[in-house]
C-alpha cells in the first residue's frame, strides 16, 4: 500500500509536520489494517529519498508493507502483479478501512 499525501511534496526534506502526521497516521491505520485483515505477522514501512536513495517517483509517498516470517522482503525483488491480481487485496483493505469502528483501533 502506498500512503501520498493529498499535496505536492518532492521528498522527505520537503515534508512539514502538518503533513507527514496526517501521513504516518494514514500509515498507522494501514498496517493495523493488514495485520487484521491479512493476518500477517509484522509490518514494515520504506521510503526513499534522492536518486542515491533509490528515489523514483519525485512526489513523496510511503510504503506499507504487510510481513511474514522468512518473507525475505528486502533480499527479493519479487515480480510485479497486474491490477487484477491486487484488486482483491485491495478491497478487503477498503472495506475494512471503511467502517465505522475497528476492533484493532484502526
Amino acid at each position: 500500500m502506498l500512503v501520498v499525501p493529498d499535496r505536492h511534496v518532492e521528498n522527505l526534506y520537503d515534508l512539514s509536520a502538518a503533513i507527514a502526521a496526517p501521513v504516518h497516521e494514514a500509515a498507522r491505520r494501514v498496517a493495523l489494517a493488514m495485520k487484521h485483515v491479512y493476518g500477517c505477522a509484522g509490518t514494515s514501512t520504506r521510503q526513499h529519498n534522492e536518486p542515491a536513495g533509490d528515489q523514483e517517483v519525485w512526489h513523496y509517498h510511503l510504503h506499507v508493507f504487510p510481513r511474514y516470517e522468512g518473507d525475505r522482503l528486502y533480499e527479493l525483488r519479487g515480480r510485479f502483479t497486474s491490477p487484477d491480481e491486487r484488486a482483491p487485496y485491495a478491497a478487503r483493505l477498503r472495506e475494512y478501512l471503511s467502517a465505522p469502528t475497528h476492533p484493532t483501533g484502526a
